[in-house]
């Protein structure tokens, strides 16, 4: 009887010992709990800079004093800029600390980038537009169609046909973006010119997601390197488009325009802007494209809870309604096209099995 107990104890700690100490995929010999540690501080790091990047922006987009969302959205890429020349540096100083690729100026690859940069500005631009206008809580509503005109712009654009269950969570999601325009609407909170910039950023988003995919080879596929030719070139578009729509004038006259706290405000934007790329990147290497989706639904969703409660405000059962639909259809949309893609690499990875054991037989 004593052995009988000792040999499950002995399995029980076995199983224990092989669960938090098993190795992670790509054989570094990480136990179970710390890879969840690292998961857990690298989703948390996103939230962080993606909510505190949010509401940044809505600080410094609302002022009252200054009306000059260009010059801001510029200033941001010029920080974008300077820190990428910044981290190009740091590599050649510290080669096995930090890792970046060079980030030299070519004309040549700025001319191929540029279609894409286009794209670029009218994301950011309208974007934050939209923020300025709609505020925090209505701005995942608001800017929630990014889905529809992937689908959309895909199957106009790419010739990418869409299964009736994508379609339906697109259709779960329209339904759910006007249930919100509706309920501001009898809130007497709504911004038709947000809700306008907001779907015009919508459509920018797919866009830039199409455009990306055919810039990458000119950059050599390094994501870095298209950030730093994207913002050089938004940097020098923005200029004419600053004193086209006479925002030197609101500079001259905005009263902080010599202090430090303002300026500090607006790099401190520009970091967090830089830094959203890189633990984007960072949190679809520690989980997936598909996990990332999901956290960034979720975001979503705590990022509108923390507007609501920042700002005291009260909503309508049928406002939350609206941000629920946008969530729920966003996450079911991912899920799907998840599921669409195992279905794809099945066969894939089964045909190459096929080919392979053709091929041992050819051998025996």
């Amino acid at each position: 009887m004593i052995s009988i107990m000792n040999r499950v104890q002995l399995k029980r700690s076995k199983i224990l010992r092989m669960a938090f100490a098993s190795s992670d995929m790509d054989g570094k010999g990480e136990t179970f709990l710390l890879r969840a540690l690292k998961i857990a501080a690298v989703v948390a790091l996103y939230w962080f800079i993606s909510i505190t990047m949010v509401f940044l922006n809505n600080y410094l987009l609302d002022s009252k004093n200054l009306d000059a969302p260009l010059f801001v959205t510029f200033y941001q890429c010029l920080v974008t800029v300077v820190l990428c020349y910044g981290m190009h540096v740091l590599s050649h100083l510290c080669p096995g600390v930090i890792d970046f690729p060079s980030v030299k100026f070519d004309p040549k690859v700025s001319r191929e980038v540029l279609p894409l940069s286009i794209v670029f500005i009218g994301m950011i631009t309208f974007n934050n537009l939209c923020l300025k206008h709609v505020g925090v809580a209505f701005y995942t509503v608001g800017r929630s169609l990014s889905t529809v005109f992937n689908v959309l712009l895909s199957y106009i654009i790419l010739k990418q046909t869409t299964s009736l269950y994508a379609i339906i969570c697109c259709c779960v999601i329209l339904g759910g973006f006007w249930l919100g325009v509706d309920q501001e609407g009898v809130a007497g909170s709504l911004s038709w010119m947000g809700v306008f910039f907001g779907v015009l950023a919508s459509a920018c988003v797919s866009l830039n997601a199409i455009f990306t995919k055919r810039a990458m080879p000119a950059v050599d596929g390094n994501i870095w390197k298209l950030s730093f030719y994207n913002n050089i070139n938004a940097c020098i578009l923005f200029i004419p488009l600053i004193l086209v729509f006479d925002e030197i004038s609101h500079l001259a006259k905005f009263s902080r325009l010599g202090d430090p706290k303002f300026w500090g405000m607006m790099t401190l934007g520009g970091v967090f802007g830089f830094a959203i790329g890189y633990v984007t990147g960072l949190q679809i290497k520690f989980t997936s494209p598909l996990t990332h989706n999901v956290s960034g639904t979720a975001k979503a969703c705590a990022q509108t809870v923390i507007a609501v409660v920042y700002n005291h405000s009260s909503k309508s059962f049928l406002w939350w309604t609206s941000n629920l639909m946008v969530l729920g259809g966003s996450s079911a949309y991912t899920w799907v096209k998840g599921m669409e893609m195992k279905k794809v690499q099945v066969p894939q990875e089964e045909s190459k099995q096929k080919l392979l054991d053709e091929k041992s037989d050819e051998r025996v």
